[in-house]
């Protein structure tokens, strides 16, 4: 049966075990954290530039072989 006191004791306890467990992490610093997201940010504009190039030459490769092909 359920038992709204029990669950909020359960939460409560929950709770008290999240915050220890957050309290053991190691958080990277500011400087750190802003030089890793920079680094995120370039790589996915490298690849997403590079993918959609690869796109591009694809769709002109398949369309040129598919014109060809109707011209027979």
């Amino acid at each position: 049966m359920f038992d709204p006191i029990e669950q909020f004791k359960k939460f409560q306890q929950f709770s008290k075990e999240s915050w220890g467990e957050i309290k053991k992490v190691s958080w990277p610093a500011r400087k750190e954290t802003i030089a890793s997201t920079v680094a995120v940010i370039v790589s996915v504009l490298l690849i997403a530039t590079f993918l959609g190039l690869v796109d591009l030459l694809l769709s002109k490769v398949v369309g040129g072989v598919i014109k060809y092909g109707n011209l027979r």
